[in-house]
């Protein structure tokens, strides 16, 4: 599985000393930058990957405003390079996932083209605010996902999750009845947004840049569509621990936390990279989305260059 831990500019002495920023509970993110891709490049294991059409369902747990389901449903749909309708060269959401389906090219596997196909609200908090990590996969049933499918469980603002700021933002799994993977990724706005929804708040560690604007005005959710992001990448193309990572298989570097922190070029602790400026609203962004949506999307490693890629 991956962990999501910390990004940018907390743990940069783990990044080079250790590389294992990123635990397989798969894929969290932590604060980490000047950053250089890995000596060794991410290696298949040769088993399965989310190849071909993937149905993504999304269980929202807790209270979600209409406007804060439309940026994460509006970020899927912005995935399809059908809906990209601005020329190559422009830096967007579907120009960052095609990064991914290099990775199915290379194991001879078909495009991963994610569809949304069914959304579940529990407002009600009907297992508690607090959650145990082996709850998560309780939840992600509901979604009832299939084989070769994927649930992204979002927790609420006011929901606390095991090991949440403690040791992770997000990570994904999968049901081993079912064989479909899952993600999870908490609100963290008034949790630890220094650690889960940096570069839009100040970090709690290392160098205390002021902060940037979120792209649509929301910092908790800005942020977990960053670890959306990266936990998405991962679960692609590492989705039942055997796929593309490096190091061990318990604390693997995965496609974009092989590249933590690094979101424009020339990025270094505390600095999230030159980024794109929106002209009206001031917030910062690297990749347009269907409509007039902008967001900030981390770097992914490149496996033909052996590079972190950004899009800016």
């Amino acid at each position: 599985m991956g962990f999501f831990q910390f990004p940018n500019s907390i743990l940069v002495v783990i990044v080079f000393c250790m590389m294992n920023l990123f635990n397989l509970g798969f894929g969290a993110r932590k604060l980490a930058s000047l950053y250089e891709a890995p000596p060794m490049g991410i290696r298949y294991h040769n088993g399965a990957l989310l190849q071909g059409n993937v149905p993504v369902s999304i269980l929202w747990y807790g209270k979600f405003t209409a406007p804060q389901k439309a940026i994460v449903i509006d970020f899927f749909l912005s995935l399809d390079s059908h809906s990209d309708k601005s020329n190559s060269v422009t830096p967007s959401v579907s120009r960052w996932w095609n990064t991914v389906q290099v990775y199915m090219k290379r194991a001879g596997k078909k495009d991963a083209k994610l569809i949304l196909a069914k959304q579940i609200t529990d407002d009600e908090y009907s297992i508690g605010k607090f959650l145990k990590r082996n709850q998560i996969s309780e939840l992600s049933r509901r979604a009832g996902s299939k084989y070769g499918g994927m649930t992204l469980v979002l927790t609420a603002e006011d929901v606390a999750v095991e090991g949440f700021c403690m040791s992770t933002c997000g990570f994904h799994n999968w049901d081993h009845k079912s064989k479909s993977a899952f993600i999870w990724v908490g609100n963290s706005v008034n949790q630890c947004p220094g650690q889960c929804a940096w570069p839009f708040h100040q970090p709690i560690y290392g160098p205390q840049t002021p902060p940037l604007l979120p792209p649509n005005a929301d910092v908790g959710i800005d942020g977990m569509i960053i670890n959306i992001a990266t936990l998405l990448a991962g679960t692609a193309t590492n989705p039942f621990g055997n796929g593309y990572f490096l190091g061990l298989p318990a604390a693997p570097l995965e496609a974009a936390t092989a590249c933590p922190g690094v979101y424009g070029k020339g990025a270094y602790p505390g600095y999230a990279g030159k980024l794109l400026k929106d002209d009206t609203t001031g917030g910062s962004y690297n990749a347009d989305g269907v409509g007039s949506r902008k967001y900030l999307l981390p770097a992914l490693y490149d496996p033909v260059t052996s590079r972190c890629s950004t899009l800016v």
